[in-house]
Formats: structure tokens, sequence, C-alpha cells
């Protein structure tokens, strides 16, 4: 609360069960997109005030890489390291560590949302949309540092693009994140961009539906605890107040 009042019990107790609360919708969208490439975990946490008031609820995401699987695609791009591919959305554009990639009516080379992933602009500043992929194109490739290639011919090299450590991103749907504006490219030189490979979510199935547990069983032990403050001041006000 940050009021600077010392909280009662009752208040300590509500605040947990908002913290609880807001645990568990964190928790339950973890699990959500345990099977979405490149999804990045959400961790809900409580931040002590220095007034002494109860507990602050905050979020933060947790970017450490997910699994890489071979899958021998040659749309699916996993990326090794920080950095994201820059996708075209209908609400801007995003960061994404999802490669699991195909084309779409027009042959764009998108995301399994139908996002466009973005090239950079050549030496000449021509280009820089989405890469488009001949109807005749036989075999595709992409180099390490994001160069499409179609049947040797050069497509352009896709954007990626990092932001400083600590930069709190804020969450989108489809694991999608909204870019700060201290994002900067990713030199090619720094690139790891592996062809026929997927990055996996990084939430491990099994750890969240144990917090999913222990979040429940922490939520009902507050409501007995707010259930025995509030009788107890019943009695007080009910009982104590009579007269002898």
């Amino acid at each position: 609360m940050g009021s600077g009042i010392r909280p009662t019990g009752l208040d300590n107790a509500v605040a947990a069960l908002r913290y609880y609360e807001r645990r568990q919708e964190v928790v339950a969208n973890n699990l959500a997109n345990v099977n979405t490439d490149g999804f990045k975990a959400e961790r809900a946490f409580a931040r002590l005030m220095s007034d002494g008031g109860t507990p602050e609820i905050e979020t933060a995401t947790d970017f450490r890489a997910g699994p890489i699987t071979a899958t021998g695609a040659p749309l699916d791009l996993a990326m090794s390291g920080d950095g994201f591919f820059v996708a075209q959305t209908a609400n801007g554009e995003r960061f994404t560590r999802g490669g699991s990639l195909r084309l779409d009516d027009a042959r764009q080379l998108v995301d399994q949302g139908g996002n466009a992933l973005l090239a950079e602009p050549d030496a000449a500043g021509n280009g820089g949309g989405p890469v488009v992929i001949p109807a005749d194109a036989r075999t595709i490739t992409v180099s390490s540092s994001g160069v499409v290639d179609a049947d040797g011919k050069s497509l352009g090299r896709l954007r990626v693009e990092s932001v400083p450590a600590g930069t709190r991103l804020q969450h989108d749907a489809g694991g999608l994140f909204v870019p700060d504006a201290a994002r900067t490219s990713v030199a090619p030189a720094a690139r790891t961009i592996r062809q026929g490979a997927r990055e996996e979510s990084n939430v491990g199935s099994v750890a969240a539906l144990v917090d999913m547990i222990a979040v429940q069983r922490a939520y009902a032990s507050v409501q007995k605890v707010l259930t025995t403050i509030d009788s107890a001041r019943g009695i007080a006000t009910s009982e104590l107040a009579k007269p002898n």
C-alpha cells in the first residue's frame, strides 16, 4: 500500500490474497505457453516497501534461452544468445524469438501468428520490408547472420535487435514483446542463427505445474487466516462489548 501506516493483520491477509491471485495469473499464462516457440516465462514477486506498508506486486520476464530442437525444416530458425527477430504486426513492430516460420499467401516470411519478419535496408537504404520468397524458388537458405537466399540469390538480411541488459520489455500476445526505445541492431558478426531448428519455450511444464499447486495451497491458507481474523473481530464486537 505504501501509505506509511502500519498495516493490520487484515490488511496483510488481503495483500497476500492479491499477491497469490496475480501469481496464479502469471503461472497460468506460463503454462498456457509451454508449447509456444520462443516464449519467455514471466515471474511474479513481492517488493517490500521501505515505509513498512504491505508489499507491492511486480513481475519480471525470464529471458533465459529455451531448449533448441533440430527440426530440419528450412523455415525453422533458432537464435542463440541475446537478440530478437523483428516482426510487423497490426499494432506496430514487435520483438519475437519464435522461429517456426512459414510463407503466407503473398509468399512473405511470417511467424505462426501471420506477422511478417522484417529485413534490414541495404547500403543504399532500399528494402527493409518483409522478406518475399519467389514462387519458383527451390531452395531457401538462411545464414548464421540472417541473410536469406533463394536458389543462391540474396533476398535480404533479417533484422535482429536487442536491448540493454536489465531492460524490462512489455509482453504482447503470442509470445511477442513491445520494443523498447533503447533498442539497437545486433551486428551481423555477433549473431548466431541456426536454420532447421527452433527455440522452445523456456517454461518447464513440471516446475510450472508444481508452482501452480503451491500457489493454490498458499491462497487457501491465507483464506483460512482471513476467516479466522474476521471471526475474532466478530467476537470482539459482539461478545466483549456486552455488559456484565
